[in-house]
Parts: C-alpha cells; sequence; structure tokens
C-alpha cells in the first residue's frame, strides 16, 4: 500500500513541478512574447497564414464563434467521408469496410469535439489511413480548438480583445501541441511503443495454430491521444494494450502528459491576469479534491471486493479488469486522472472498479474542473469562481466584482446556462433509456451498476471526455445518435456561452478597487469556492449517486455478510 502511495506521490511531484513551467510558457505564446521556439515555429506560422490568406485582426465575439463553429464542421465533415470511404482509399492492410453510417458520424463528431467515445474497436474498424489522416488530425484541432476559446475567454475576463480563433488555434498547434508531441513520441517510440505501417504481425502459437498481432502508427498517434485530453485509443483496450501503453515508463509519461496542459492553464490565467498568487490559490484548491478523489478511488481497489475476500478468506486487491503490470493503485490514478482532465484514455475497465472507484470517475465527470478539460475545464472554473462572488456579494450587500468588473444579470445568465447543460445533456437522455432497458440500453450488468453504466456514458459524452464503463453495449443506432447530441450540446452551448460571458466582461468598464472589494485570490475566498463546487455538484447529481454506486455500494456489503 505505502508503495502504490509512493508511485502517486511521484506522479502528482512532477505534475507540480512542470505546471509553472508549462503555464508560463504558454501565457507568453499568446502574449506574443519571445519563446525559445520563434526561430522555427514564426517562419512556419508566416507561411500557413501566407498560403490561406488569414488575417490575423482581432475578431468580434460572433466573429470568433463562427470561426469555431464553421472550422469545427468542416474538419467534422471531412473525417465523416474519410469513414465513409475508407473502403477504397490507401493505408489499409487488412482491407477494411467502411463502417455504418451512424458509427462514422458518431466517431466524426465525438473526435471533432475533442471527446473521442469509442463505439468500436480501432484495430478492426478503422485503418491506418482514417486513425492518421482523419482521427490523428482532428486530435490536434479540437484541442487547439479548446486552447484557443480557453485563451479568449482569460483575454476578456482581464479586459482584452478576445483575438483571434485562427491564429489562437494556429498557435496552440504549432506552439504546445506539435513540439511536445514530436518529443513525446520519440520517448514513446524508444521505450517500445510501435510505429510502422506494416499490416498485422503473423505468429504460431504453441498449439500450432496461426495469431495475427495487429500493430500501425501508434507511438505519435498515443502521445496526441494524451497531451490533447483526446483519450481515443489505437487498439480497443486502449491505453490497456501493452503497445500502447507498455511499461511503467510509459504509464508514468501518459499520467503526467495527460494532466500538464489543464494543470499548467491555471497558471497561465494568473501570467495573464497579472495575478499569480490567485492562480497557485486555484491550482491547490483543485490539488486537493484531486488527491482526496485518487485517495478514495486508490483505497477502494486495494480493500478490494468484499464478496470475493470473505470468499477468499483474505484480503486482496480488485485486480479485475487491470492490468497487472500497473495494479491497483496506478490504476486508480489514472482513472481519477483520465476522468478528472476530460481525457478519457485507460489503462484499465473502469466498469470493473469498485463502487467508490465508479463515483470517483462519475464525480470528476459531473464537475468538469479537476482539472477539466483541454482548455474548457480552466474556463468553467472560473464560472465557479464567478458564481461564488455573486454568492459572496448577496451575502454582504455588495454588488458583487470580478477582476475589477461587475457581475451583473448577464453573466449570471450565461453561467447558469454554461452549468444546466450538462444535467440536461446526462439527464434527459438518461432517464429515456432508464424507461425503456430492454430495447434500448445495453446493459450487462443489471441493477444499480447498470444505472451507472447508462448515466456515465451520457456524462462522458457530454463532459467531452470519452471514456465508459465499457461493459456497456453502446455499438447501436441508438446509442451513437443520442450521444451524439450530447457531445454537440455539451461542447458547444458551453462554448459559445462562455464566449459571450467573456465579451460582457471585455467591455465593462473596470471599478476602482476600495476597502470594500471583496478579494478573490485569499484563502478564505478559495475555500469558499471549493464549498460552491463541491455543494452544487452534490445537489445536482446525488440522486445518480444514490441510485448507482452509493447502492452498489451497500448491496456488495450486503451480500459479503450474507457470504461471510
Amino acid at each position: 500500500m505505502l508503495l502504490g502511495f509512493i508511485q502517486i506521490a511521484i506522479t502528482l511531484v512532477i505534475l507540480v513541478a512542470i505546471t509553472p513551467l508549462l503555464g508560463g510558457y504558454m501565457a507568453r505564446v499568446f502574449l506574443g512574447q519571445k519563446t525559445i521556439l520563434d526561430p522555427v515555429m514564426k517562419p512556419l506560422e508566416r507561411l500557413i497564414y501566407g498560403l490561406s490568406g488569414l488575417r490575423q485582426s482581432s475578431m468580434t465575439v460572433w466573429q470568433y464563434i463562427r470561426a469555431v463553429i464553421f472550422s469545427n464542421l468542416i474538419m467534422g465533415a471531412f473525417a465523416f467521408l474519410v469513414f465513409i470511404l475508407q473502403g477504397v482509399l490507401p493505408l489499409n492492410p487488412i482491407n477494411l469496410d467502411a463502417p455504418s453510417w451512424d458509427l462514422a458520424l458518431h466517431t466524426a463528431i465525438s473526435f471533432v469535439t475533442n471527446t473521442n467515445q469509442q463505439h468500436y474497436s480501432g484495430e478492426t474498424t478503422y485503418s491506418y489511413f482514417s486513425q492518421m489522416l482523419a482521427l490523428g488530425f482532428l486530435m490536434f484541432t479540437s484541442a487547439g480548438t479548446g486552447i484557443a476559446v480557453a485563451i479568449a475567454f482569460i483575454r476578456g475576463l482581464t479586459g482584452r480583445d478576445l483575438g483571434n480563433f485562427y491564429v489562437d488555434l494556429t498557435m496552440s498547434i504549432t506552439r504546445i501541441l506539435l513540439p511536445i508531441s514530436i518529443v513525446g513520441a520519440v520517448i514513446l517510440l524508444a521505450a517500445g511503443v510501435p510505429e510502422t505501417l506494416a499490416g498485422p504481425a503473423t505468429a504460431q502459437t504453441l498449439e500450432g495454430a496461426t495469431q495475427y498481432i495487429a500493430r500501425g502508427p501508434v507511438a505519435h498517434f498515443e502521445i496526441i491521444k494524451e497531451l490533447g485530453e483526446n483519450g481515443g485509443g489505437f487498439f480497443g483496450i486502449n491505453s490497456a494494450h501493452p503497445f500502447e501503453n507498455p511499461n511503467n515508463l510509459t504509464n508514468l509519461l501518459e499520467t503526467v502528459i495527460m494532466m500538464a496542459i489543464p494543470a499548467s492553464l491555471i497558471y497561465t490565467y494568473g501570467v495573464i491576469a497579472g495575478n499569480t498568487k490567485q492562480a497557485w490559490l486555484l491550482f491547490w484548491m483543485v490539488f486537493v479534491i484531486f488527491a482526496a478523489l485518487i485517495t478514495v478511488a486508490a483505497i477502494g481497489e486495494y480493500q478490494g471486493n468484499p464478496i470475493v475476500n470473505s470468499i477468499l478468506d483474505t484480503n486482496a486487491p480488485n485486480l479485475e479488469g487491470k492490468e497487472v503490470r500497473f495494479g491497483a493503485f496506478l490504476t486508480a490514478l489514472w482513472a481519477a486522472a483520465t476522468t478528472g482532465t476530460m481525457c478519457g484514455a485507460v489503462n484499465g475497465m473502469h466498469d470493473s472498479l469498485m463502487p467508490s472507484g465508479g463515483m470517483v470517475t462519475m464525480f470528476n465527470l459531473f464537475l468538469q474542473i479537476v482539472w477539466g478539460g483541454q482548455g474548457t475545464g480552466t474556463a468553467y472554473l472560473f464560472i465557479f469562481l464567478i458564481l461564488t462572488v455573486f454568492l459572496t456579494g448577496l451575502m454582504v450587500g455588495r454588488t458583487p466584482e470580478f477582476l475589477g468588473r461587475k457581475i451583473e444579470k448577464r453573466e449570471i445568465v450565461l453561467a447558469s446556462v454554461i452549468l444546466l447543460v450538462h444535467p440536461i445533456m446526462i439527464l434527459i437522455p438518461g432517464a429515456i433509456v432508464m424507461a425503456f432497458p430492454d430495447t434500448l440500453s445495453g446493459i450487462t450488468n443489471p441493477g444499480f451498476h447498470g444505472y451507472s453504466q447508462v448515466i456515465y456514458e451520457y456524462a462522458s459524452a457530454a463532459a467531452n471526455n470519452g471514456s465508459g464503463f465499457e461493459g456497456l453495449g453502446d455499438g447501436t443506432v441508438w446509442w451513437n445518435l443520442s450521444t451524439s447530441v450530447a457531445l454537440i450540446g455539451g461542447r458547444y452551448l458551453p462554448l459559445i456561452a462562455l464566449l459571450l460571458l467573456a465579451d460582457g466582461m471585455m467591455h465593462k468598464q473596470p471599478v476602482p478597487e476600495t476597502t470594500g472589494t471583496l478579494r478573490t485570490d485569499t484563502g478564505l475566498f478559495t475555500g469558499i469556492t471549493a464549498g460552491v463546487i463541491l455543494i452544487l455538484g452534490a445537489l445536482t447529481f446525488l440522486p445518480v449517486f444514490a441510485l448507482g454506486p452509493i447502492a452498489e455500494a451497500f448491496l456488495i456489503a450486503r451480500t459479503a455478510s450474507g457470504v461471510g
């Protein structure tokens, strides 16, 4: 147990160490300051702007919104066409046919929204061409879109122009995603992750049978999968596959890299706003919540299943659905990290987690700020800050202010829309499924766990996470289309509201600070913010927890006592 917590601690220490480095670098990139990559990337960016005819002037809020929507629509349509034409395109060594139209549509929407929810097994559904040209392309652009919107949001909060979406998207890729991905892919390749265009390897088993071993251009795919909070696996079992994640070195790298940008963006905000004190307070608030969730999940997996322990008459970790090379603790850490960052990659099956671990993963999907998705998680964190300022302002009878600008009706309405879209996209379709469980659900584990399977799938879609309780039979027209609605609603409605809120804050006149001004860079205010986050999350989704993991935990305990 001690060794497991030491492994977790080492990972978290590395995260803390890189946060100011990466966060400060990203701030310099978007503030237009000098960076180490200028000699290489500036000529490349000038070439991109010149060939595309891009005007680099700042956009209005609706120009920025239209740029996000139209660019994403075109990229999604491109990916859909690649999937539909897969059978006649090159780099298809095992001659895979095109997927069904509903699966192709779901996959395109899923990857363009930075969700990468997969209702298929990668190595048997999509060719190298589809995975490299369509999915790999969207992994960069969808992550870049999230970063661009977050930077525009931060600019608006601090009174700056929103900027230009296409410039922000280009710089997100050329200055952040691409350089780190190149270095990371080389490290993964050296550590044993394959990178080849050759077809499946053929091997003879000890029984004399022929076995075909899937492989492909995995290393470059894997690094942007984690770095960009994408999560979509090249293989069906994702980062539990030894070709995606062969050893503890790759597991450490992939765990850290999936948290790096979401955690560092908090510090980026502090630099841009000129208030790194508040950034560190917010960082440690999220860090404490994250550490607590990891502890709950890790202890639950280490203690194991009481029913099994009663039969064995000894305590044993829950190793069902886990790779033994990682064990209970590193699987619990990964589960908390991948759902906390909205990455969605898995190195073990979440369907096999104990109820406490399942509740941790669902809790992360519901809150979306521990650490949150690529860029958008940071923005959601500031939505909670704005609501906290509003609530505390009501308590003392003073007009609430944030960063020297008044919080008024428009800001609260938009903040409410951002927070309410999420439960709507989860609970309404979840209720429809549970009303027709025999025809729609695909539940493989009836009872309380089956309820969790359904709600988790929609929560993962709406949060743009992509992971799943993979016992669910989700490869149907219903699941492909209904989760597509959650994918679109959970991605674009909040993005539009975020940009509108930032634009409103940008146009407000700064209010001079007085002795009565509520400071938001104090430990007290940060603690109140944490309380607001936890209370709102609990009030919104407590019935889901009660009907799912909590009820399942009581059922297991009661069954175990009967067995014992």
